[in-house]
């Protein structure tokens, strides 16, 4: 990660607020957890504890990428969410711009993960080692040479999604470590998380919460 670290300005946008858990709307550009070094100390979870000085982190979303994260307010409801996730029992879906036109109009990427160690963070397919990796896909609609796609992963890799698209020969647009040429040159990383479904921690309800897509 470079030193030039700019991060957004934008005010805290909840989602959602009881007494088990807070959900927000990360920007991108924001770190999700403190990186290292004092120039990357300004990041989501400061500025939620800043409003919510109980908040325990559960889960991160990649800087670039923006939407729907949830923090807890009780460190019940942080192993409870926590179990979810690492049980696969929460539902994302996130919305993406990827170069050139995708098809067929929905498929399935099944290949295992691993650090790409000599250029971390960037991640690579490996059938020997990686992890496994699954990702759902469905394009929402072609937009010149480029296509929006629903993604829904089934596991939770680092840069998962955006690994998976590469590998399909469609990179995510404006992704630093992935996209190269013209499908680079975007303002931002066009991937969004905009929607997660889980389960109350107290009671156990099934809930659904959005993000609006930015881009």
């Amino acid at each position: 990660m470079s030193d030039d670290y700019t991060p957004p300005i934008d005010p805290l946008d909840v989602l959602h607020e009881d007494a088990q858990l807070i959900v927000v709307n990360k920007p991108s550009g924001l770190l999700s957890v403190p990186g290292r070094g004092e120039h990357l100390a300004d990041c989501l979870l400061s500025r939620v504890q800043a409003a919510f000085p109980q908040a325990l982190l559960v889960h991160r979303l990649d800087r670039d990428t923006s939407g729907v994260m949830v923090f807890a307010q009780t460190p019940h409801a942080q192993r409870h969410l926590g179990l979810q996730f690492e049980k696969r029992q929460t539902r994302k879906t996130y919305v993406a711009r990827v170069w050139g036109r995708l098809e067929p109009k929905t498929g399935t990427v099944d290949l295992p993960l691993i650090v790409d160690w000599p250029n971390r963070p960037r991640q690579m397919v490996c059938h020997e080692t990686g992890k496994p990796a699954v990702t759902d896909w469905r394009v929402a609609k072609y937009e010149g040479d480029t296509t929006r796609v629903k993604l829904s992963p089934k596991t939770g890799r680092s840069h998962q999604l955006r690994v998976h698209m590469l590998a399909l020969g469609h990179p995510i647009l404006g992704d630093p470590f992935y996209a190269e040429g013209p499908a680079r040159d975007f303002p931002r990383l066009m991937l969004h998380s905009e929607e997660l479904r889980l389960k109350h921690p107290e009671g156990g309800v099934s809930m659904k919460f959005r993000a609006p897509v930015p881009f």
